[in-house]
């Protein structure tokens, strides 16, 4: 007789579990976060949590890949393609102002975590180069070969590849991490800091590559 295969105790309750962690923790932070509140916010027991992820630290880390690997994992894999660079600062600059636009508090939570967590960058590192098959290491060795490239050609100004990559990314992060101080500077209300993001993403490619250009 062919035994059935067990049951989990609910069938989506690891996705409301995942969910409602996700909500508390960038609420409240991992220091701050209580696994009765995650419970209570995914309508499930507190065993259950444990059922699933064992512990708090093991819940905080999936929530953390979820909200970083939201972003960061799609620039992993524009940074591991052919894609000529132009086309590469493009993406990545699209895929960073789409994704801060949806999740603004994203910035903030991921920086947050990495310096009270420091073990959470090298487990995120880990998790991309699973996911893309080249370590960050190899992606900037190429982005490297394409800058030379350029710069032999005698179109683009010499630049390391990790000064290109850091960068970009900061022009990319400021407005989101600095968003309350940006605001009052400029007298934008949310609506107005949504138009502002807009002119941002064409913009920024061309006054980026335009500073870089010979």
């Amino acid at each position: 007789m062919v035994k059935k295969k067990a049951k989990s105790p609910d069938a989506d309750a690891e996705q409301r579990i995942l969910d409602a962690a996700h909500v508390v923790f960038v609420r409240r932070g991992t220091a701050g976060a209580r696994m009765q509140e995650i419970a209570d916010e995914a309508g499930v027991n507190k065993a259950l949590l444990h059922y699933y992820f064992r512990s708090k630290d093991r819940l905080a880390l999936a929530v953390f890949q979820r909200v970083a690997g939201a972003v960061f994992g799609r620039i992993a894999q524009v940074l591991a393609s052919d894609a000529e660079l132009e086309e590469k600062v493009r993406g990545i600059i699209a895929i960073y102002l789409d994704q801060f636009s949806k999740t603004p508090y994203a910035p903030a939570y991921v920086i947050s975590e990495v310096n009270l967590h420091p073990e959470r960058a090298s487990q995120f590192l880990e998790m991309i180069s699973r996911t893309t098959g080249a370590a960050p290491v190899q992606m900037l060795a190429l982005l490297q070969r394409q800058i030379d490239q350029r710069v032999r050609a005698k179109t683009m100004r010499e630049i390391a590849a990790d000064q290109f990559f850091t960068n970009l990314i900061s022009l990319c992060v400021f407005p989101f991490a600095a968003k309350p101080l940006l605001c009052a500077v400029l007298q934008l209300d949310d609506a107005g800091f949504r138009e502002y993001i807009q002119r941002r993403k064409v913009a920024l490619p061309r006054f980026y590559l335009d500073a870089l250009r010979i």
